[in-house]
């Protein structure tokens, strides 16, 4: 029987403390059994594994409901979320984020709007410097807008995409951070909640077929359509994501700078090749860089884990950061390899980045077609770019919650921006 290691007290402060290497440090200490802590002040158990990841994502043993802490609903969730729901209340409302989410033409369409968006901005930078992540936010955030069927202008939608990475950005901090990760979900909920309103009343028109048309007629599991704060926080749990996925770019970025070999790589690549070949770099990247260091849910009844009781109520923590360098489970897991994953189409079936099983039955992301197909095509706009990258403090502190180069990743822009930028865009695939 694997005996789990008692935790040493509350693990909260150490966490703040030490970021992405707590727990994988808590679970090297145990050899991978399960490690008893507290958070919160409430008692939890981390688990490690491929075995791990079935049993966590199974709504038999982990349920969301009273899971997800109160500031993490108060900024990056938002209260009344699908990631707070179970069982049918879960699966009724998760269909209408697959449907809109898994479409593989709605998934090349938000990826065409994403890199016309980053285009026209580089291409008004000729020459210049840009941070990656801010122009990297804008464009995700002004083609995601376009895409739900909003109609923002410039301005607000830059102040989206602003609050949006404010709402990730304090998630999991105390201070300042998360009181302004609180102040852009409230303000963000509070216009469109408004929308909302203004769609069912007919005061507003609604492109057919639109994120914001199905997310204000969607009815819930006991058949009444859900209150206009609760679709707002639904229509950001589209935009907000998918503004996030500027931290993967920034990281991209960073890759590409280091592994010179692999850029010219892609820029020597075209058709077919680029796209298996961005494809493959954006799964490393998601395996590589730290962004998710661990998921948690609750016990749903009294269970047993590889011999280990696991009393119900007890938080469970599933490690990810760890989970991706397991050299149990990655050859040489501390080395940048895009290539394990044309080497290994499997290869992806390991990742949880986004979650794990079955998105159709259970919490993993139904929006991680998206995140691929986006990361990817910036992939291969950034290898074609080729940018020149001004020395600045490219730091990843692995102490810092989500974490991403101190400097934003600042780029200084072909003259001819707007030629170099326009390779075809890579497509998704397995």
């Amino acid at each position: 029987m694997r005996v789990p290691v008692h935790g040493r007290g509350d693990s909260t402060l150490p966490l703040l403390l030490h970021g992405y290497a707590w727990l994988p440090n808590r679970l090297r200490e145990t050899a991978g059994a399960p490690v008893r802590t507290h958070l919160l002040g409430h008692p939890a158990i981390a688990l490690h594994g491929p075995q791990a990841v079935q049993f966590f994502y199974d709504e038999e043993n982990v349920r969301r409901s009273g899971a997800v802490p109160d500031p993490v609903l108060d900024t990056l969730f938002g209260r009344g979320a699908v990631h707070t729901l179970d069982g049918a209340a879960h699966r009724v409302r998760k269909a209408l984020f697959l449907a809109l989410l898994k479409d593989p033409a709605g998934v090349e369409a938000l990826t065409e709007a994403v890199v016309a968006q980053w285009r026209e901005a580089v291409a008004g930078d000729g020459g210049g410097a840009v941070v990656l992540f801010d122009t990297a936010a804008e464009a995700l955030a002004g083609a995601v807008c376009a895409w739900v069927g909003l109609a923002p202008t410039a301005e607000q939608a830059r102040l989206i995409a602003h609050d949006c990475v404010a709402m990730v950005d304090g998630f999991a901090t105390p201070g300042l951070r998360h009181l302004r990760a609180r102040h852009s979900r409230t303000r963000q909920e509070a216009a469109l909640a408004a929308l909302v309103t203004a769609v069912r009343d007919g005061r507003q028109q609604v492109r057919p077929g639109s994120a914001l048309e199905a997310v204000a007629g969607h009815r819930d599991v006991d058949g009444l359509p859900a209150d206009e704060r609760t679709c707002a926080v639904e229509l950001l749990n589209i935009i907000r994501p998918t503004v996030a996925i500027t931290w993967f770019i920034t990281f991209a970025a960073h890759a590409l700078h280091r592994h010179p070999d692999l850029a010219e790589e892609l820029r020597a690549a075209s058709g077919r090749q680029l796209r298996d070949l961005s494809t493959a770099f954006a799964h490393e990247v998601r395996r590589f860089y730290p962004f998710v260091p661990f998921v948690g849910g609750v016990a749903a009844r009294d269970l047993t884990w590889q011999g280990v009781r696991i009393d119900q109520g007890t938080m469970v923590l599933l490690d990810v950061y760890g989970h991706h360098h397991d050299a149990g489970l990655w050859h040489n897991p501390y080395h940048f390899t895009p290539a394990r994953f044309t080497a290994d189409p499997d290869a992806v079936d390991r990742l949880v980045a986004q979650g794990g099983g079955d998105p159709a039955l259970g919490h993993r992301c139904p929006g991680e077609d998206i995140t691929v197909s986006v990361l990817a095509a910036f992939v291969g706009e950034l290898a074609h770019l080729d940018p020149e990258v001004p020395d600045q403090d490219l730091t990843i502190p692995l102490s810092r919650i989500p974490t991403r180069p101190h400097s934003g990743f600042v780029l200084r822009l072909p003259t001819a921006a707007a030629d170099a930028s326009a390779a075809p865009a890579a497509r998704p695939g397995r």
